[in-house]
């Protein structure tokens, strides 16, 4: 099984996809990978030989930000902007879209579960039907 910054690459895909599940390599970047490395993108990830793979492994942790390095700088990025109180920031502190969305409707993933409102104080009797004849 082949093994690429921390993650168990998917035994029966072709490697070009397998790459794919490396947090921070879309299709684009695992062909240009792939190329780079002079794997066949139609050989499958278990008839990968070893030279291979440390060929991929190499190209990858040298050139790219994956996995735990890209999510930690992603974070820091959200945090600064957080802490300098901008707008974008502000928007992701209070759970809200960041880039121009509307939310009169919609924005249901960054807002959540509708939440009921419930109404307080007094309230008001419907008049009574008149009898019926």
């Amino acid at each position: 099984m082949a093994r690429i910054s921390g993650v168990d690459l998917p035994r029966n895909k072709r490697i070009d996809i397998a790459l794919r599940y490396l947090y921070g390599i879309g299709a684009t970047l695992a062909r240009e990978i792939v190329a780079r490395a002079g794997v066949d993108p139609s050989k499958r990830t278990d008839n990968l030989e070893e030279g291979e793979i440390a060929k991929l492994r190499e190209i990858i942790d040298r050139n790219y930000k994956v996995e735990g390095d890209l999510r930690r700088e992603v974070s820091m990025n959200i945090n600064r902007l957080m802490d300098l109180g901008c707008y974008r920031g502000l928007r992701h502190r209070k759970g809200l879209p960041v880039r121009g969305q509307r939310t009169h409707t919609n924005a249901r993933t960054r807002k959540g579960p509708r939440r009921i409102v419930k109404r307080t104080g007094p309230v008001s009797a419907a008049p009574a039907a008149p009898p019926a004849k």
